[in-house]
């Protein structure tokens, strides 16, 4: 199904030093998160290139032929940190439709998870790699699911 790719990753000290502003117990939650879209661009056979930036004033990740994945934290909910996609694609009603009792949601615009959360890996990992394709897979019925 995946097949591990030489992948050129760009990284940016910016998105170091944002996340190193944060609290420290959510500077792991976020690395955590980074080091899984990472990993998943990695392993996807059509991505060539990764580039993290900040977009936004939030850690964000770029592909090609994707949308944009940005993760942050808040503090105005101290307890929480959340994974971002673009609002205007089918993304997150994509999310809910196949993931809808394994993750919770922001309206039509992230993934939410708690401090004390088990993140379900292989599941996360498919949506980052579904929007790390997105415009390569946008008019499939459901992404192609």
């Amino acid at each position: 199904m995946r097949k591990k790719t030489n992948i050129e990753i760009i990284t940016s000290i910016e998105v170091t030093e944002k996340i190193n502003q944060y609290p420290k117990d959510i500077q792991v939650k976020l690395e955590f998160l980074r080091n899984l879209i990472l990993e998943t661009a990695s392993e996807i056979e059509s991505i060539n290139k990764i580039e993290e930036t900040l977009k936004w004033g939030e850690p964000s990740f770029i592909t090609k032929h994707g949308s944009t994945i940005r993760i942050d934290w808040k503090e105005k909910h101290p307890n929480q940190y959340a994974m971002y996609f673009h609002c205007k694609t089918k993304l997150i009603d994509t999310f809910k439709e196949r993931y809808k009792n394994t993750f919770r949601f922001e309206n039509n615009r992230s993934i939410v998870f708690n401090l004390n959360d088990n993140i379900p890996i292989e599941e996360l990992k498919h949506c980052i790699e579904l929007s790390l394709t997105y415009h390569s897979i946008k008019k499939l019925p459901m992404l192609g699911l």
